[in-house]
């Protein structure tokens, strides 16, 4: 079955927004057998394994059916751990973003009955709970099941091996006979089957067979970066392995523009690929990939579908991918025809246990690396660089450049100076050695690119946005520009329809300020002043 995109099908404006701000562009192969058939309000056994979507194929109905105005439990989704039980909520409070009146409540044990007690009194329609401490709170009249109208056994074969099949039965008796089961298994046991003749009617099977994954010859490490400075690290990553053609993965299409954008600004050959272009306009990028006219290539999970250009050195997922089989579909975009290739992961937080799901899923490790410094950088250059010029040495054939070279000596020069100067000249003309302090181009400032770990940023509020047609690279220019301040030490930029925000450092905050107020950016004239001031 060819996975559906979200917007073929019949959703709210409110999901399909929710839906476009966490990045999703296409459906994976359970969900677009599933969320069909659970809008058509069928009974539904989906067969999936941990990592292929399945909570976002029973998530979307389920917000899709609840009626805001009522505050009874009108949908419960029973998990077997906490863990899951708290996943399986955060995910539906993302898919639940804009829809008012809507509320989400996992009930799990471990945590103060009371404040599950407060929140329940209040009106919830969305339980996710244990079977255990549902049972409790049902037992102790706090919870009254008899306007549900969709269940959900979410891994049902864990609960099962966990002995929850008598707390599973007790929980769906007190649920009215007329409602929509759903039960999602990555096995199909014996008894998950009778449970399903008992509890379901003419259910209808949405199965997805989990495929052998392979993963190519493939150097795969990760780095621990704080998200702004997820930049940085790709672009000392790039230049630190010389890298010709690079394939840099994001989550949503305004990440793209963003990355895009901040890489030009650097000096890169980048262009981006994603859903909102019409098929010449991809088709143009690809071209132009393929022919090695730009060098590095941002692009969406969906957009990147089908790209098959030998060559590609590296791999980076810029943003961690929304499922397990994302990130073996992405790395499988380099080492081809028998090439090895690399491919690096920025981890912001809590992306470091998505990363174990990964590993897990796709039986495959992924090392931990610490980001190389400026220096690690120019030190691993410089050594490639003297490597070639050792290679150029045993090849011979230096006899013109060697009387040049002799030219310079009757002036007066030494040798070994000339050599320096060639070689400074060869790695950028206003490059120090290594150590310095002084760094080894702009784009290695030392002063400027590790600002962000160790010196005070400042956010500053301006009153234009997206409402005025700039986007990052204006803001960017606009500033660099007119202060002097180099783009590469300017901080996150966020642009709202109506403002934007703008992190600096915080020594040359008042200045930026005093200098860019009254002043235009894109033809608009711009108000900018310190954000949240006290």
């Amino acid at each position: 079955m060819e996975p559906l995109k979200f917007e073929d099908l019949n959703l709210s404006k409110e999901m399909r927004k929710a839906i476009e701000s966490m990045g999703f562009e296409e459906a994976t192969p359970i969900q677009s057998e599933a969320i069909p058939l659970i809008l058509e309000g069928k009974d539904v056994i989906g067969q999936a394994q941990t990592g292929t979507g399945k909570t976002v194929a029973f998530g979307i109905p389920i917000l899709e059916m609840i009626q805001p105005k009522n505050k009874k439990p009108q949908a419960i989704i029973l998990c077997p751990t906490r863990e899951l039980a708290i996943q399986v909520a955060e995910e539906l409070k993302k898919l639940s973003k804009y829809k008012k009146d809507v509320s989400v409540l996992p009930i799990y044990g471990g945590q103060p009955i009371d404040r599950q007690i407060f929140a329940l009194k209040k009106g919830v329609q969305i339980i996710i709970g244990t079977p255990g401490r549902t049972i409790d709170h049902i037992q102790r009249g706090n919870l009254k099941l008899d306007n549900v109208k969709i269940v959900v056994l979410d891994e049902a074969d864990e609960m099962l091996d966990m002995g929850f099949i008598e707390d599973i039965e007790t929980i769906l008796k007190e649920t009215p006979k007329e409602r929509q089961t759903l039960l999602f298994s990555a096995t199909m046991p014996r008894l998950i089957l009778e449970l399903t003749k008992k509890y379901q009617r003419n259910p209808q099977m949405a199965k997805v067979v989990h495929k052998q994954l392979t993963v190519p010859n493939v150097e795969q490490v990760y780095f621990e970066v704080r998200e702004s400075m997820k930049l940085e690290a790709l672009s000392r990553l790039i230049d630190m392995h010389d890298l010709k053609l690079s394939l840099v993965f994001c989550n949503t299409k305004r990440k793209v523009d963003e990355v895009v954008a901040n890489l030009q600004v650097r000096g890169y050959l980048a262009d981006g690929l994603h859903g909102d272009m019409t098929q010449a306009q991809r088709d143009r990028v690809m071209g132009k990939f393929r022919s090695n006219a730009f060098e590095i290539l941002v692009a969406t999970d969906v957009a990147a579908r089908g790209i098959d250009v030998d060559g590609i050195e590296a791999v980076f997922n810029y943003d961690l991918p929304q499922n397990e089989e994302y990130y073996v579909h992405r790395i499988g975009r380099t080492a081809r025809m028998g090439k090895s290739g690399r491919a690096f992961t920025f981890a912001v937080g809590k992306d470091v246990y998505k990363l174990r799901e990964i590993q897990t899923y796709a039986n495959i490790k992924i090392a931990r690396q610490k980001l190389p410094s400026v220096n690690d950088v120019e030190e691993i250059r410089l050594g490639a660089f003297l490597d070639k010029v050792k290679e150029q040495i045993e090849k011979g054939g230096l006899d013109h450049y060697t009387n040049l070279i002799e030219r310079l000596i009757n002036e007066d020069y030494a040798s070994v100076d000339i050599a320096a100067a060639l070689l400074k000249l060869n790695m950028g003309a206003d490059n120090a050695v290594p150590g310095t302090g002084t760094g080894m181009d702009d784009r290695y400032d030392d002063s400027f690119h590790d600002a962000p770990t160790r010196e005070e940023m400042a956010r500053l509020f301006i009153n234009i946005g997206r409402s005025q047609r700039i986007d990052v690279k204006d803001v960017l220019g606009a500033i660099a520009g007119e202060t002097g301040i180099p783009g590469k030490r300017i901080g996150k930029i966020d642009i709202f329809d109506k403002y934007t925000f703008v992190d600096v450092p915080d020594k040359f905050a008042d200045d930026v300020v005093n200098i860019m107020n009254n002043n235009q950016i894109k033809g608009n004239k711009i108000s900018i002043e310190r954000a949240n001031k006290k």
